[in-house]
């Protein structure tokens, strides 16, 4: 008794030196990578002079173990102990916003279910009638049998009919409302995939154990990493055609699934990649060796008598801290708040500038990063042989600060939208080429004004065919506008036949290898200008020339 005594009163000192504290925190900070986020929570509690447990509840069940991080400081000394993680199972779907969903299909399939059942009543009665009607019109069988009477018969037939019209009505009336029932259960399910991957019914609760001093406040950050969230970069580019300069808006497209939704947080999108791991992968040995025959399968063995194997992939994760600091900064005025980059010598990081809300429904949230004008050179591209018109294109210059990530832009000419186009990575101090699209602002015009065929040579009769034709363009606008046009003549790939170019002058523009002719015209407003091709093609009587308009 008295050992039991000892023990119990150890136990109880044991108990006094550690408080358990179920702490109340929130998430205000995410850092999100193209494929992950690190979410950091933070919480204020008041610890007891020993060793507490702080207990973060109801975390997300993907959140990976190996990522946790934490750190804190308070009013008095603390020793951080350790951190650990542990799954627990619920009963039910822990993020309400599948529950709810949930909750909705279930009510909807029990509807159709209790109007399935009904139906099946209706259907049995249906044959219920059907086989009195036919035993009031069956005649009997034997010597005392009876003949039916026929109004009997009448009135069993009408009633009959009534009542299987009726039945008619309302199974039909039935399968109206299932079908109801069932477009309304597919739209909740298609809403319920889109919160994909079905969260398990579980979640995580981690417990970290501190030690301290004496008692006082203490603020607690943790730091955790968790999948089903991503970003991706998208552009809006404004361009005037009257001017230099582009207007370019950088936001980026963000979504999540996580399991909990990011309310009022600081939120940075990262360039980094950890999904690639730190380091180049490695090349195995490129052996040759001499091609020996595959020996040929026997003949009563199918290919149907294998199963190939499973293909597993292996992978991993490695954890990162999230950033614990934010840069204080000045929101200028225009359209679109400014976040703030930093360029490390791998990845780049954007700190929005205002917190921002993102729902976890796997909804796409445009976050703007930044408005930038760039200095774009403007320039019209045409080939009058294939399509007369005038196509406006920019070669922009990314003279910000910013690294501009591969992604969809929107272009927009003169407050008009006018394409969709994709921008691939370009930092800053390079450049990057942009379709605007035709322009009705510059004529184009192409024309053949001569085909001439004439015999040649004293004995062969070789022949020789002219073509001439003429380029027009002409700047309508109000500014001065540079034109590349694009031609061609022309390219002999048979000696028997010769091409000669006539015009232009080789001084003035000279055909490439592959026939090619380029101008470079810097039109006035309303200048107009011709050009001239003209070229010869000279072959013998004996030589079908294939490719000739």
């Amino acid at each position: 008794m008295k050992r039991f005594t000892l023990f119990l009163a150890a136990c109880l000192a044991l108990a006094a030196g550690l408080r358990a504290n179920a702490i109340d925190s929130r998430i205000t900070a995410v850092t999100v990578y193209s494929d992950r986020a690190v979410v950091t929570r933070t919480a204020d509690t008041k610890l007891s002079a020993g060793i507490n447990e702080l207990t973060f509840n109801a975390l997300p069940a993907n959140l990976l173990d190996q990522s946790l991080q934490v750190s804190g400081s308070g009013s008095t000394a603390v020793t951080i102990l350790d951190v650990t993680a542990k799954q627990t199972f619920l009963p039910e779907t822990p993020d309400p916003r599948r529950k709810d969903l949930e909750d909705q299909i279930k009510a909807l399939r029990e509807k159709d279910r209790s109007l399935a059942d009904r139906a099946s009543v209706l259907r049995t009665q249906s044959d219920l009638i059907g086989r009195l009607q036919t035993s009031a019109v069956s005649l009997g069988t034997g010597e005392k049998s009876e003949r039916p009477n026929l109004d009997e018969v009448r009135n069993v037939l009408e009633y009959g009919q009534q009542q299987l019209l009726e039945l008619a009505v309302a199974l039909q009336d039935l399968d109206t409302q299932r079908d109801a029932l069932q477009a309304k259960i597919t739209a909740l399910q298609n809403q319920l995939n889109e919160l994909r991957p079905a969260n398990r019914r579980s979640v995580k609760t981690v417990v970290v154990r501190v030690q301290s001093e004496s008692a006082g406040d203490f603020n607690l950050a943790l730091n955790y990493t968790v999948g089903g969230a991503s970003w991706s970069p998208g552009y809006d580019a404004r361009v005037a055609s009257n001017d230099n300069k582009l207007q370019l808006g950088y936001f980026g497209n963000v979504r999540q699934n996580t399991g909990e939704d990011w309310n009022n947080v600081a939120l940075t999108l990262s360039t980094a990649r950890p999904s690639l791991g730190g380091s180049a992968p490695e090349l195995g040995a490129w052996n040759l060796d001499v091609y020996k025959q595959p020996m040929r399968p026997d003949p009563m063995v199918t290919l149907s008598n294998f199963e190939a194997p499973a293909v597993k992939d292996y992978g991993y994760l490695k954890s990162n801290a999230a950033e614990r600091t934010r840069i204080g900064m000045e929101i200028q005025k225009a359209t679109i708040a400014q976040a703030s980059v930093d360029t490390a010598a791998t990845s780049a990081t954007f700190k929005i500038a205002v917190p921002a809300t993102i729902a976890s429904d796997n909804s796409v949230q445009k976050v703007p990063v930044t408005t930038v004008e760039l200095n774009a050179a403007l320039s019209y591209a045409t080939t009058p042989k294939v399509h007369a018109a005038a196509f406006l294109n920019a070669k922009v210059f990314n003279n910000s600060d910013y690294p501009l990530l591969a992604g969809a832009m929107n272009v927009f000419l003169d407050g008009t939208f006018v394409a969709t186009s994709h921008l691939t990575t370009t930092m800053p101090g390079e450049k990057f080429d942009l379709a605007l699209g035709a322009d009705e602002g510059i004529a184009i015009e192409h024309k053949r004004v001569k085909k001439f065929t004439e015999e040649t040579g004293v004995f062969s009769k070789d022949h020789r065919i002219t073509y001439e034709y003429l380029i027009t363009v002409q700047n309508n606008k109000r500014s001065t506008a540079r034109v590349i046009v694009t031609d061609q003549v022309p390219v002999s790939r048979n000696e028997k036949i010769v091409v000669k170019v006539q015009a232009p002058p080789e001084k003035e523009v000279k055909p490439d290898a592959e026939g090619l002719l380029k101008w470079t015209l810097d039109l006035k407003p309303g200048e107009k200008r011709e050009l001239t091709v003209k070229f010869t093609v000279e072959h013998s009587s004996d030589v079908q020339v294939d490719g000739l308009e």
